[in-house]
């Protein structure tokens, strides 16, 4: 028995070696257009994506670049809704310099998302991917808005208990490094992701040695863009890590900004809670459950990107936005 398990360890290695390989030799597409800025606060922009109608404001995870909500021709988020009569915002967080390193969550809230939502004509609709939606609840508690979607998002931070330990000793490890450099390197965020389920990675890539050309390359397009991503201020991770992670905040209802109590049940508005059951990164249980809420069964990326993106995420979001009151 145990020669059959190290014969097929040996196996499973190999398979992912060969398809590690073909990752790194796989042909690139240039990037697609990232959209014209029409506001700045700092290094975080305001990007329009086209489209006309209802002003609806995406705001993408501080980790991971905004890449995959306009991924390819057929699978871009931002053009959908653009072309179903909305007219599509993003923040582009930009790369943070050292020197912003006490610029901690609560003040990307308040000196970045706030403004570039008041620069606005009309209030718009908050749409927040993964941490993003954390963002945007903030923002929303903060500033009117005419609704709150929620993609993916973190709230419950209780739900990762179990990773607990090893987060802990990860921002152990690498705390001291990222002090000195005033910033969390994006390796260190990918590395708490990986523990989170370690046999996953090696798995897909096993998987990738045998897959076929259109599979490799959306396989690589989507691969890129996990492990690309700008760094976040050493205040940013050290709160994300120390405060949201160690001690269920928000979601137990100690996360205040200026005085204010950030709680997606007390918002003003109409929220949207869409949550994945298949979801690794952001678990179904760590969901703010405010709202209207719709679980699927897409996976944190595939609810995004995935072939049934459109029918379980995208159509009913766009439903949704458009069945809302103008703010009064």
């Amino acid at each position: 028995m145990l020669r059959s398990e190290t014969a097929t360890s040996h196996t499973r290695r190999a398979a992912a070696l060969t398809g590690l390989r073909r990752y790194q030799q796989a042909p690139r597409v240039p990037p697609r257009d990232a959209g014209h800025v029409i506001a700045r606060q700092g290094r975080v922009s305001l990007r329009d994506h086209g489209g006309s109608g209802r002003p609806v404001l995406v705001v993408p995870s501080l980790i991971n670049p905004p890449a995959v909500l306009d991924l390819s021709e057929d699978r871009s988020l931002l053009r959908w809704l653009a072309a179903a009569g909305c007219r599509v915002l993003m923040v582009d967080w930009g790369a943070p310099h050292p020197d912003e390193r006490d610029s901690d969550i609560d003040a990307h809230v308040t000196e970045a998302l706030v403004p570039l939502i008041k620069s606005l004509d009309a209030p718009p609709v908050l749409v927040g991917y993964c941490l993003g939606g954390t963002l945007a609840i903030a923002a929303a508690t903060l500033t009117p808005v005419a609704g709150v979607a929620l993609l993916a998002t973190p709230w419950r931070f209780g739900a990762y208990a179990d990773a607990r330990d090893g987060v802990a000793r990860l921002w152990h490890a690498a705390e001291p490094s990222c002090a000195a450099l005033g910033l969390v390197p994006v390796e260190v965020l990918q590395a708490g992701f990986w523990q989170l389920d370690p046999a996953r990675t090696i798995d897909k890539y096993a998987r990738l040695a045998t897959a076929d050309a259109p599979t490799l390359a959306q396989f690589t397009l989507l691969e890129d863009w996990a492990n690309a991503g700008a760094p976040l201020t050493l205040a940013a991770g050290r709160q994300l890590f120390e405060r949201f992670y160690a001690a269920d905040e928000p979601g137990h209802g100690s996360w205040r900004i200026g005085g204010r109590l950030i709680d997606p049940a007390a918002l003003g508005c109409p929220v949207l809670d869409i949550a994945s059951a298949t979801d690794r990164i952001v678990p179904v249980a760590s969901r703010a459950a405010a709202g209207t809420q719709r679980t699927v069964a897409a996976g944190h990326v595939g609810m995004i990107v995935g072939s049934g993106a459109r029918a379980a995420v995208w159509e009913p979001l766009a439903d949704w936005i458009s069945a809302l009151r103008a703010p009064t």
